[in-house]
């Protein structure tokens, strides 16, 4: 299912081909956040437009509405929402981190009261799986406990022994279940937990890669839990530490991340898979991402010479990264009432900043939409970027 094509002799970046039922994604990627089937402000054919190559939902949020049998009546999320690409749907796990006020962790699951009525639902192993079938996702999560970057380390190893008992109890349904057309498509993803604990991390992956034998395997390995308040050089130690170990054919994927910055970091050490709701919420509030220098210039700057340890690993690159490349306004800011220059020189090079002050100002709908085409892309513009300048050695 993936496929390394090249490894930067620079870094650790590399590009892989990841083949799916709808369709081969070329890595590293970034998936703009659908969470109930949309990504707010825009259709699937602006995403279309955009480049996307695959788009991320939320497997709780469409559990809850429209519900499983409006999905299946209309053959599928992909059908529901007219989107024709690939699909990664997320178990639900980040929702015992987010939702932590009206759900309950148990053995045998997560019980969430449902933030819309107060009903309650029980997410177990094997019911995110069917939920994820039903939705019809190329990528479906296994469910995992998704601690916070608050939390203490018995909650933290707590986590770790729940995800991987779960992913135990997935792999077994995985593997046992009739080998319906439907059902085989999927990809099936576990995720390593473990916070900022290079120990807890090490275990958690090596219980994951343990369920593996002749008959399964896991078709992505993702490290979750470094996007809910951790610091970047923490998240930066936990990937130098942890992606030595993951196994090299198979696509790594940092849930939740992030910034240019974050990205192009975690890039550099080896990851994949992106996803995020910076450049849509940011959008919603008017901030907006805006090229400035190429990443041609601010990657040779500073990919000469690539900070390492004394074991070889990669050091953060976070003290003598230069934001060079890019800026981030505030459009509502008086400054651009008057400025007609174009809001970027390529998708809405027709509209002019001022234009959008203008619609935030008065509250027009069609201004979350123009920033939030904007921001995706500029991040979808960046990954095609990367993985040009990874193809070419820059990178």
């Amino acid at each position: 299912m993936f496929k390394l094509i090249k490894k930067s002799k620079k870094s650790r970046a590399r590009l892989g081909r990841l083949k799916t039922a709808h369709g081969e994604i070329v890595t590293p990627f970034f998936m703009p956040i659908a969470t109930k089937g949309a990504v707010k402000n825009l259709a699937a054919a602006d995403l279309r437009q955009l480049g996307a190559q695959i788009i991320l939902s939320n497997t709780y949020h469409l559990y809850l509405t429209p519900g499983l049998k409006v999905i299946k009546r209309a053959g599928g999320l992909h059908k529901f929402m007219d989107w024709d690409g690939p699909i990664l749907t997320d178990s639900g796990g980040f929702q015992v981190f987010s939702l932590a006020k009206i759900r309950k962790i148990l053995s045998q699951g997560v019980e969430f009261r449902s933030h819309l009525d107060g009903s309650k639902h029980l997410f177990t192993p094997k019911k995110v799986l069917a939920i994820q079938k039903i939705i019809g996702s190329d990528i479906a999560m296994i469910f995992d406990i998704c601690p916070p970057a608050t939390a203490k380390r018995p909650e933290i190893l707590k986590a770790v022994k729940l995800t991987s008992e779960w992913a135990k109890q997935a792999a077994r349904a995985i593997g046992t279940a009739p080998k319906s057309r439907s059902f085989v498509k999927q990809l099936f993803f576990c995720i390593i937990q473990g916070g900022v604990y290079a120990d807890l991390r090490k275990e958690s992956l090596e219980e994951l890669v343990a369920l593996e034998d002749k008959n399964f395997s896991w078709d992505g390995y993702a490290i979750g839990g470094l996007a809910v308040g951790e610091s970047n050089q923490e998240m930066y130690r936990v990937l130098d530490d942890l992606i030595f170990q993951m196994p090299a054919d198979r696509p790594r994927y940092l849930m939740g991340v992030g910034t240019p910055e974050n990205i192009i970091e975690a890039v550099m050490r080896g990851v994949d898979m992106f996803d995020c709701v910076i450049p849509t919420r940011e959008a919603r509030h008017g901030r907006l991402y805006i090229s400035k220098l190429s990443l041609q210039a601010e990657t040779r700057r500073h990919s000469e010479v690539i900070p390492r340890d004394r074991h070889g690993r990669l050091r953060s690159l976070a003290m003598t990264f230069n934001k060079g490349f890019y800026e981030t306004i505030n459009i509502l800011n008086s400054r651009y009432k008057t400025d007609l220059s174009p809001i970027n020189d390529t998708n809405l090079k027709n509209y002019s900043k001022a234009y959008l002050h203008h619609l935030f100002k008065t509250n027009e709908p069609l201004a979350m939409r123009l920033a939030t085409l904007n921001n995706l892309n500029f991040y979808l513009s960046l990954m095609l970027k990367i993985r040009q300048k990874i193809k070419s050695g820059q990178l």
